[in-house]
């Protein structure tokens, strides 16, 4: 059954949440609307333009949220999250990957077609002259250079060859040079403040480098893109970035939790993605079996927090593919009791279901879909 079918019939009704399913993927909207909300109030303040990377929701219900409160647009990883969301409204998207073989170059040329403002990024002068030879000089596709921050997984490697290959996309009809893409990726999870800013202006200050090589050759960059949800205060304060692709932080799963956000205080953001599951059996002295495992939950950050459902102290602990473990050794587990999850990785995990479970308190308000789950070629 989907979840629509399952669930339906609990929306609206007072405290339907413990009667979901599990496990089951919570979306705490009030906590969703406040991170929202928080992030758009910061970069007015800061004067950046935000383009939250749809990667990590795969919603077009959370992306038209986003850019009501005053985002740009979206960015997008792959070409199918780009065409998952558009078939749902969504009309102004950056693909943040290149798209290089020529049958997803023809998908790219028709969702150009499709849509009021796509974007994309390149690294290679043959992938822009493919590019080029597809596009139509009546309504220029819109192509940004991809540099490489270090990480060696795509970007030009060199700033002569940022120049080269800018030259290239403005000198193509077709084509029109819209800036470049900088994503400092390593950087986002360094959990001290201090460290995290130091690595940064590190990076920032070879971007920079790039931006003014550019601007002294004509080829002034119209954006300059990059960032995420651990760089974005520092990115804004070290201004060379036009605009922001965070992504995390409408949930803010374990791996940012355990990041200093902000230089004092605390975290401008809080968690609204849950993995909430059942205690199945409790007959372990000090521990209890619960339905969620590695088929619920991302496992490459590690394992969730526990927020909700358990005594204090109590760890997760994976047990396979359908089990997890929470463990407290002078803990008292009931049988069917819900336990609640903080998502370790949220932008994975999100991609483990089809639907999100809209939430208000105790109760289920909405079903949402994930729109571009598995969308990934």
């Amino acid at each position: 059954m989907s979840d629509r079918d399952l669930h339906a019939p609990l929306i609206g009704v007072s405290g339907s949440r413990g009667a979901l399913n599990t496990p089951v993927l919570v979306l705490d909207r009030d906590t969703l609307d406040a991170n929202i909300a928080a992030m758009a109030a910061f970069a007015r303040g800061a004067g950046v333009a935000l383009r939250p990377h749809a990667k990590t929701h795969k919603s077009a219900d959370i992306a038209k949220l986003q850019i009501a409160a005053g985002a740009a647009g979206v960015c997008c990883a792959k070409l199918g999250e780009a065409e998952a969301l558009a078939e749902r409204g969504v009309d102004d998207i950056l693909i943040t990957s290149p798209v290089v073989t020529s049958q997803a170059i023809t998908r790219l040329i028709a969702l150009h077609a499709r849509i009021a403002n796509l974007a994309i990024v390149a690294d290679h002068p043959k992938n822009v002259a493919a590019l080029a030879a597809a596009a139509n000089s009546n309504r220029p596709l819109r192509v940004l250079v991809d540099i490489d921050p270090g990480i060696r997984r795509t970007g030009v490697s060199s700033p002569a060859a940022a120049l080269d290959l800018a030259r290239q996309i403005a000198d193509a009809p077709s084509l029109r040079f819209s800036g470049v893409q900088f994503y400092c990726g390593m950087q986002q999870h360094i959990e001290g403040y201090a460290d995290r800013r130091a690595a940064l202006e590190e990076r920032t200050a070879y971007l920079q480098s790039i931006v003014a090589l550019l601007r002294d050759n004509g080829l002034a960059p119209p954006v300059v893109t990059g960032g995420g949800t651990g760089t974005h205060r520092i990115d804004a304060a070290l201004g060379v970035l036009t605009e922001l692709q965070v992504g995390s932080y409408v949930f803010m799963d374990r791996q940012y939790l355990d990041c200093a956000l902000a230089e004092e205080g605390p975290s401008p953001f809080a968690p609204s993605l849950f993995v909430e599951a059942h205690i199945i059996s409790a007959n372990a002295q000090g521990m209890a079996t619960i339905d969620a495992g590695f088929k619920a939950l991302a496992a490459d950050g590690g394992p969730p927090r526990i927020a909700a459902g358990a005594p204090d102290g109590a760890k997760f602990v994976f047990m396979g593919d359908e089990h997890g473990a929470v463990i407290a050794p002078d803990g008292v587990f009931a049988l069917g009791a819900t336990v609640r999850l903080v998502t370790p990785h949220c932008d994975p995990t999100v991609n483990l279901y089809d639907a999100y479970h809209v939430v208000r308190g105790e109760t289920l308000i909405d079903i949402w879909p994930v729109d571009a789950r598995g969308r990934s070629r």
